[in-house]
């Protein structure tokens, strides 16, 4: 262990990114972000902007680091703040693959990644420990949360999740605007609880062709 590491106090982030900081001459600027930008906690900005998306990124990786990252959609407010530590949302049946939830059931750390393209083109970082768990979940949830659920359930013709995501939060912190593009949202038709292949996107990326031909 260096002088350097021995006498710095303890930080976010990885091992990794403090020697990378050292080596690019960043650590002042990057001391800074943590002390002014980044929670480990979710404040009452953070909350409102959460309850105002309906789509995010999370990001899973299994015991052995291989990783996935995975797009996540919904009703405006689709994730629901439990607490300032915790935030939940709803998992359905898609592809049968359950890759994040496989990943978490090896390694619990996930990263997810709300994108506001819309109005104020600006993201929010979420890192933490997600845990898996079935109905009995919902029973516990506060009455303005179970109100939000069922308000949610409508909009996919009342599919019933098959699981839920709680993510304990250990970090929270912005995504700076300056190179998101702005957005403008159009109207499409979504039928949540369809299994038809065509509405789904069909084999868009002709992978079936390409296993035929052995490729």
């Amino acid at each position: 262990m260096t002088e350097h590491e021995t006498n710095k106090p303890h930080l976010p982030g990885s091992k990794g990114e403090h020697d990378l900081q050292i080596e690019f001459g960043n650590e002042k600027r990057a001391l800074g972000f943590y002390n002014n930008q980044m929670l480990d906690y979710l404040n009452q900005p953070m909350q409102d902007f959460i309850a105002q998306q309906d789509m995010m990124f999370i990001a899973s990786s299994d015991a052995h680091g291989e990783c996935d990252c995975s797009f996540r959609s919904g009703g405006t407010g689709f994730v629901w703040v439990v607490d300032q530590k915790h935030i939940l949302w709803p998992e359905y049946r898609g592809n049968g693959v359950t890759a994040s939830a496989g990943n978490v059931k090896e390694n619990p750390h996930m990263g997810v990644l709300f994108m506001d393209f819309i109005k104020h083109t600006i993201g929010l970082h979420i890192n933490g420990i997600a845990h898996l768990s079935e109905d009995g979940l919902y029973d516990a949830l506060p009455e303005n949360i179970k109100k939000a659920v069922a308000e949610e359930n409508a909009t996919t013709g009342g599919k019933k999740p098959a699981f839920w995501f709680l993510l304990e939060v250990e970090e929270a912190y912005i995504h700076c605007a300056k190179h998101i593009p702005r957005f403008a949202p159009a109207e499409k038709d979504i039928d949540w609880g369809t299994d038809d292949v065509v509405k789904k996107g069909g084999d868009y990326f002709n992978v079936k062709a390409d296993k035929k031909r052995g490729m």
